[in-house]
């Protein structure tokens, strides 16, 4: 195999190892980060999986990761949104939404989405090594820059227009973050770029968790206390993420 497809099998395996574990620290409710962790890895599992589509197994397995997203996405949010209550010392509003975690985590860990990934990721390095044998695996690290390069350019165009969706430009950059991530050999960000995604990343997170929970006031009146605050972080959160989105902007404009 090529040294690319030796990286993405080497990648593969690891995460699979870190989805096992955390299927286990769900199961058995050891620690409050474990629904994040898996989360976390599903980002990067999709993020290696992304630019290779068109081999063997990709599209399946990737369906499956997006499976598990979907069905872990509202759990996530119900966990930040408690830590966030408890922190401003709403503890009973806080509690209530963290209630029944250990019945929640155990679902996760035993339910059909998850144990699909598992039993897809077990089988991908075979089929990349058959995908391979075929053929279909040449000039890899070729067609991987052309296909990350494609994504700087789409956030590039996002940045550059004025009317720019942040709710779409924070996914952009976690895409364009996140494949860096998993293809570090191919060199598409330098140490100051990453910082800048990381930073625009965190302060997009800020305002997206913000603008999530003021929708939800107006249905809970138990929010209600936090709505003047979070109005205020909101709009502190846009102006600090907006500052740095043009210097982004402007990085990547000089690549």
């Amino acid at each position: 195999m090529s040294a690319m497809l030796d990286h993405v099998v080497a990648q593969v395996l690891a995460l699979q190892v870190g989805l096992l574990a955390c299927r286990e620290r769900l199961g058995a409710d050891t620690d409050p980060e474990a629904l994040h962790d898996l989360r976390i890895t599903l980002r990067r599992l999709r993020s290696l999986l992304r630019p290779l589509r068109g081999l063997p197994g990709v599209e399946q397995l990737d369906g499956a990761a997006q499976a598990l997203g979907a069905l872990t996405t509202p759990l996530r949010d119900r966990e930040v949104l408690a830590a966030q209550l408890i922190a401003r010392g709403h503890l009973q509003a806080g509690e209530r939404r963290q209630a029944g975690r250990a019945r929640t985590f155990a679902a996760v860990a035993a339910s059909a989405q998850l144990t699909r990934v598992l039993a897809i990721v077990d089988a991908f390095p075979m089929f990349l090594r058959a995908a391979d044998r075929e053929g279909l695996a040449r000039r890899l690290a070729q067609r991987l820059d052309q296909r990350l390069e494609a994504q700087w350019g789409k956030l590039g165009k996002a940045l550059d227009d004025p009317a720019h969706d942040r709710h779409r430009l924070r996914l952009l950059i976690k895409r364009v973050r996140y494949g860096d991530a998993a293809y570090p050999q191919l060199n598409h960000a330098g140490r100051k770029l990453q910082r800048l995604l990381k930073q625009a990343q965190g302060e997009l997170g800020d305002w997206h968790d913000r603008v999530q929970w003021l929708s939800q006031v107006r249905e809970h009146a138990d929010l209600a206390g936090c709505k003047v605050a979070w109005e205020h972080e909101l709009h502190a959160a846009q102006s600090k993420a907006d500052i740095t989105l043009e210097a982004l902007r402007k990085a990547i404009a000089r690549r």
